[in-house]
C-alpha cells in the first residue's frame, strides 16, 4: 500500500494529502470506489447541467476538513489522541457510504432500509475484514465514544459534511448562495464542556452558513424540475417493482449487502433504457420520458392539492425548509469570559422566530401533454 497520497480537489483549490495506510485501504476497498459511480445530487443534472459531482468526491471533501478540523482543535489544547484522530476521520469518511443509486431519490424504493442502517452494516463488514481496525471510527458515528464533540464534527447541525457538501454542490451546480465562510468556521472551532462549539468571533460565519444552507434547498435541493424529475424515476422503480423485475429484488427479509453494493447510477440508467422498449406501455413511457428529458410539469402551492387522482403519471407531495432544527443538538457560541450560548440566542441577526419557522410547500406534478 502507497504510504501517501495526494488527490486534487476543485472546491478547495488545493490538495489532500492521505498518509494514514488504514484510511488508504478503506478508500480502495470495493464498496467506497462504488461511490465513484453515484452522483452526489442525483438527477439535478437535468437542471444544472455542472451537477455531476460524485458521492466520492464529496467524502473525500469532507475527510480534508475533518482533517483541518482536528488539527484546529489540537493548536487549541483540545485533547484528542492519534487513534481518536484516525477514527474521527474514518468516521468521517464513511458517513455516506450506504446511499443507494442516486442517492435520496432511491431511498426505500430500492431497498426498505434507511441509509443510515446500511451505512453501518458496510462499516461493520469493512472492519470484520480488517481485523477491527474501525472500532473507533464506528464508536464515534453511532455516538457511543465517551468524546461526544468527535461525533458532532461528524453529524450534527455544523458538521463537515454539510460544511463541504454546502460548498461543493454550490461549486458544480454554480449556485452561489451556497457560498459559505468554511475556512473561517473551521478555524473558530472549539470544544467546551465535551460539546463543540463556535469561538465568539465565528458568529457571523455561522449565521451565513444557517441562512445559505436553507436558500440552497430552495435553490438547489427543492428545484421544482429536480423535484419533477425525482417524481418519474420514483415511478420507474416502482414500476419495475412491481413487475417483479429482478434488479430491484431487495426485500427487507432477504437484504443482501453484497448485492446492493453492486448497484449503482450505471445500472439504473441503463435499466432504464432498456425498459424503453419494454412490452409494458406505462414502463416504457416512463422510461422514454426520462431519457429524453421530457420531464412531468409541477405546481406548488401553500395548501394541498385535493381531490387528485395519483398514479404513476399523477401524483402529489409536500416539502418541508427549516433552517435550524431545535429538536437537534444546538449550535452553541462560546465567549471569552466563559459564557456558551446558543446561537439563537447569541446571534443578533437570527431570532428564535426565524430559525424555528418551517416553510411547507405543496406539490402536484403531471404530464405536461
Amino acid at each position: 500500500m502507497t504510504k501517501r497520497k495526494i488527490i486534487n480537489d476543485p472546491v478547495y483549490d488545493g490538495f489532500l494529502s492521505i498518509e494514514d495506510p488504514v484510511i488508504l485501504q478503506v478508500i480502495e476497498h470495493p464498496y467506497f470506489q462504488r461511490q465513484r459511480r453515484i452522483k452526489q445530487l442525483g438527477l439535478t443534472y437535468l437542471v444544472y447541467p455542472g451537477a455531476m459531482h460524485t458521492r466520492f468526491s464529496h467524502m473525500l471533501g469532507a475527510l480534508n476538513l475533518m482533517k483541518r478540523a482536528l488539527e484546529t482543535l489540537k493548536q487549541k489544547g483540545v485533547e484528542i489522541t492519534d487513534e481518536e484522530c484516525r477514527g474521527a476521520k474514518l468516521a468521517i469518511l464513511l458517513h455516506d457510504i450506504g446511499h443507494g443509486p442516486f442517492s435520496h431519490t432511491s431511498e426505500r424504493v430500492l431497498v426498505d432500509v434507511p441509509h443510515e442502517e446500511i451505512t453501518l452494516l458496510m462499516m461493520q463488514r469493512i472492519n470484520e475484514e480488517m481485523g477491527g481496525k474501525l472500532d473507533t471510527a464506528i464508536a464515534i458515528f453511532s455516538n457511543t465514544y465517551h468524546k461526544h464533540f468527535l461525533h458532532q464534527l461528524v453529524s450534527s447541525q455544523l458538521d463537515m459534511d454539510r460544511l463541504d457538501y454546502l460548498g461543493r454542490d454550490s461549486f458544480f451546480t454554480g449556485v452561489s448562495e451556497g457560498i459559505v465562510g468554511t475556512d473561517r468556521i473551521i478555524s473558530m472551532l472549539n470544544v467546551h464542556d465535551d460539546e463543540l462549539v463556535v469561538d465568539e468571533k465565528g458568529i457571523y460565519s455561522v449565521e451565513k452558513f444557517i441562512i445559505s444552507r436553507r436558500l440552497m434547498y430552495w435553490q438547489v435541493y427543492m428545484h421544482k424540475t429536480v423535484i419533477a424529475a425525482d417524481q418519474l424515476l420514483l415511478s420507474i422503480l416502482r414500476r419495475a417493482k412491481e413487475l417483479k423485475l429482478s434488479t430491484f429484488n431487495f426485500q427487507l427479509s432477504t437484504f443482501d449487502l453484497d448485492r446492493f453494493a453492486e448497484v449503482d447510477d450505471d445500472d439504473i440508467m441503463v435499466a432504464v433504457k432498456h425498459w424503453q422498449h419494454s412490452d409494458d406501455e406505462i414502463l416504457s413511457t416512463l422510461c422514454r420520458n426520462l431519457v429524453n428529458r421530457r420531464l412531468p410539469a409541477i405546481r406548488f402551492s401553500n395548501t394541498p392539492f385535493e381531490g387528485v387522482e395519483c398514479d404513476y403519471f399523477h401524483g402529489t407531495g409536500e416539502l418541508h425548509n427549516r433552517s435550524y432544527d431545535f429538536n437537534d443538538q444546538e449550535i452553541k457560541v462560546l465567549y471569552k469570559d466563559g459564557r456558551c450560548l446558543p446561537i439563537s440566542e447569541a446571534s443578533d441577526q437570527l431570532d428564535r422566530h426565524f430559525l424555528e419557522k418551517q416553510v411547507t410547500k405543496y406539490y402536484h406534478y403531471f404530464p405536461k401533454q
